[in-house]
């Protein structure tokens, strides 16, 4: 639990808010004041910030995979719900049923005739048939292809009289050849050509093709009108009818056409980019396949488990049935959820004004309070559903907070309410409302301390292994076959990931309690303890500027906590800030008496009033240098109230007596100028501090310090805090204080303790 006690306002008068218990008389009287109205309002904001965030408007989705509803589940509503499989079938056939796209090279359509060109140029300049190269042989088709034959004794009449027929050609119209070979290549122009090799791979199903030549112009054929084997066939692009169109061509047609089949030109570029577009347009323009349901129909089956598909399809009809709920019922829900929040507001509110008044009233704490409870419902609701379903681990999370930075009582009834409003919010049952209570109950009971980091560790698996076995438990219960229950072996993992959320809130609450005690301005047992160390920056300085002022920190600081734990109050938080409760005396310490042994008294040439002044003035001081330090907020709070609005009496009197010596000016002195500002003690340790810190410091004026002396000083001094009001704002009972004064007395007689003299020691 942290040290984090509510506090008032710094500087503020006492009184200016009034006490819970008359707050609570007269509920009217709260509307008086512009403090309450903002914390309604803020309430108010809370409420509708809660409204939108669990979706009040719609009813919750219950369903959740690996469930298996008992009594199964029917259609509501008739509805249609897109089948997946069938629509990725009718999709995937559509694009591969696409035109693939290719673009046409101008360049290399022209790099043909250019080709031919240059290989009749070798033959018109080869003397004889064995003068031509062997690869041209074998483009032009005059003699066989392979490493085994003969290149003279292999080529027949037949192949000696086509290289003649050629070689005549091209010596008498190779111009000519050309020029008909470029118009005979015409009609692929805008086509192209394309080996069947280096058709791309995704062609799966696609039998057409879309060309596109440079100017943009674009045509679809079949693709194998692109492959020049089908193009060279009868009734394709390049008929073989056609060569004798040409008459330069048709006496050599055998020729060009065997070099045309070898060479194997290419004049398309595969467009991959705009193919993958077609393909996703063809995807996008396939209408989706729909299966319907009507009312009534079985959904799943009784004990069947919801897997991936089933979730779906009820989620389809989650959604059918919310699109004709009519706006009436939807603001009906509204208001039912408004008022089930207000009443958890009041509830809360209420356990504030008697039990809580100063967290109530300190609107910044307060604000993150509320702040706590909204983001503990809002994220909760959104992460509930598949596949998070982290909803455990965001109330423990905020559970947990609650309980380090406020008290365990605030936690249990914050557990509460977040566990019965996320619970509705998530459409759960019962049951996951049981599972989450017990959770945050086992974590709130653990948490009285956080004294190091793996408390919260420890208290996150604590939490998990309550979870574990509050979900099984559940689960036996609800179900009537607990023996196939613990079969299911889908459950088992089920089971463990609310338990798996669990431990990662402790260890998210341990990684960031710095950052929480920083936002809450909260004090951990961790942080008491790093601060107590008297290497801290602050306690140097006052060993070295206020010597008699730590000395007499260290005494109130083992004495107040021994009086603190007597009453059940943070006797760690007490003795911490006994540490700091006087710092502000190092600025002037000459001015305070345990710090002036033997020497001037500095007060001696004061007026009283000044006096006064620079005694109260340590506790402004004090809180300076704590603020400047980066001290937590309730260690600053012991500065401020160990003094209370108590009288400096010594300079009172003074003051009387001198203005009693000056006729007419008698009843000048006035009282209020002489008692420090306050706040009073705001808590018990306050309080504590307050008592420890004078009798410390009047015991050390007693001559004898004997046990009755000292007893009598404790109660004299406890009786004078008591009827001066000082404990009114804190909530000690007359009972604490009892016990507070038995503790202090036995803690001074034991620091006062005689000796034993025997007859040869010396005094010491």
């Amino acid at each position: 639990m942290s040290a984090n006690l509510p506090r008032r306002t710094r500087h503020s008068r006492p009184g200016t808010l009034r006490l819970a218990q008359e707050v609570s008389t007269d509920w009217r009287e709260i509307f008086q004041y512009r403090a309450a109205l903002a914390r309604l309002a803020v309430a108010l904001l809370a409420i509708l910030i809660i409204l939108f965030g669990v979706k009040a408007w719609r009813h919750a989705f219950p369903h959740r995979l690996g469930e298996r509803p008992p009594d199964g589940v029917l259609a509501m509503v008739q509805f249609s719900r897109m089948n997946r499989e069938l629509t990725q079938s009718a999709r995937d056939r559509a694009a591969d049923q696409a035109p693939l796209v290719f673009r046409i090279d101008a360049q290399a359509h022209a790099r043909i005739a250019d080709d031919l060109k240059k290989d009749l140029q070798k033959v018109a300049a080869a003397k004889s048939f064995t003068d031509l190269p062997v690869n041209l042989r074998q483009l032009l088709g005059l003699t066989e292809v392979g490493p085994a034959v003969d290149p003279v004794a292999g080529n027949s009449s037949e192949k000696l009289a086509a290289f003649d027929r050629l070689k005549a050609a091209t010596e008498d119209s190779l111009t000519e050849i050309i020029s008909d070979f470029q118009r005979f290549l015409q009609r692929v122009e805008k086509t192209g050509l394309i080996q069947p090799e280096h058709l791309p791979r995704e062609r799966v199903g696609s039998t057409r093709a879309l060309v596109r030549d440079p100017d943009g112009n674009q045509e679809e054929v079949r693709l194998e009108e692109l492959q020049l084997a089908s193009v060279l066939q009868p009734g394709g692009r390049l008929d073989p009818a056609r060569w004798n169109v040409f008459p330069t061509l048709g006496p050599i047609q055998s020729e060009l056409e065997s070099w045309l089949r070898r060479r194997s030109p290419e004049t398309l570029v595969y467009d991959r980019v705009e193919t993958q577009k077609r393909r996703q347009e063809a995807r996008d323009g396939t209408p989706v396949e729909f299966d319907f349901y009507n009312v009534g129909q079985t959904l799943v089956m009784p004990g069947e488990m919801i897997d991936e598909l089933k979730l779906e399809l009820l989620q389809a009809e989650y959604e059918a049935l919310e699109a004709q709920i009519p706006l009436g019922e939807r603001v009906l829900r509204v208001c039912v959820v408004f008022l089930m929040l207000s009443v958890l507001a009041v509830l809360i509110g209420y356990h504030l004004v008697k039990h809580e008044p100063q967290l109530l009233w300190n609107f910044p704490r307060f604000v993150r309070y509320v702040a706590l409870i909204v983001l503990g419902i809002c994220i909760g609701r959104a992460v509930s559903f598949d596949p998070w379903r982290a909803e455990v681990g965001v109330v423990l999370t905020a559970v947990m907070v609650c309980a380090v930075v406020h008290n365990q009582v605030l936690a249990t009834l914050t557990a509460f309410a977040l566990s019965i409003v996320v619970t509705v919010a998530c459409g759960a049952d019962m049951a996951r409302f049981s599972v989450m209570m017990s959770v945050c109950a086992a974590a709130v009971i653990l948490l009285s301390g956080v004294p190091n980091r793996s408390t919260l560790v420890t208290v996150g698996t604590v939490a998990a292994g309550v979870c574990l076995l509050m979900h099984w438990g559940m689960l036996l219960v609800q179900s009537a076959g607990g023996t196939l229950l613990w079969r299911d072996i889908n459950q088992w993992p089920l089971s463990l990931w609310s338990p798996l959320w669990c431990l990662a809130a402790g260890f998210l609450v341990s990684g960031s309690l710095p950052f929480i005690e920083s936002w809450f301005g909260a004090v951990t047992d961790i942080s008491l303890l790093e601060l107590g160390d008297v290497s801290h920056p602050l306690l140097q300085e006052l060993v070295h500027r206020a010597p008699g002022t730590y000395n007499h920190s260290i005494s109130v600081a083992s004495i107040g906590e021994t009086a603190a734990d007597a009453i059940g109050a943070n006797g760690l938080l007490v003795r911490v800030g006994a540490y700091f409760h006087d710092i502000g005396k190092m600025l002037k310490p000459q001015y305070f008496i345990e710090n002036n042994s033997g020497g001037i008294n500095r007060h001696e040439n004061l007026a009283p009033a000044m006096s006064t002044l620079i005694i109260i003035g340590h506790v402004k001081d004090g809180v300076d240098l704590a603020q400047q330090q980066g001290l937590p907020e309730p260690l600053i709070d012991f500065i401020e109230q160990h003094h209370g609005t108590t009288l400096v009496e010594y300079f009172y009197h003074e003051a009387t007596r001198q203005a009693g010596e000056q006729p007419g000016h008698e009843h000048d002195v006035q009282e209020s100028l002489f008692r420090y500002p306050g706040p009073k003690p705001q808590t018990r340790e306050a309080a504590v501090l307050m008592i420890a810190d004078a009798v410390e410091g009047a015991s050390r004026a007693l001559s004898e310090p004997t046990a009755s002396r000292i007893e009598r000083l404790v109660h004299d001094i406890v009786m004078k805090r008591l009827l001066d009001g000082q404990f009114s704002e804190c909530g000690l009972t007359l009972t604490d204080l009892d016990k507070i004064e038995d503790s202090l007395t036995k803690s001074l007689i034991g620091m006062y303790h005689g000796r034993v003299k025997y007859p040869d020691q010396r005094s010491a």
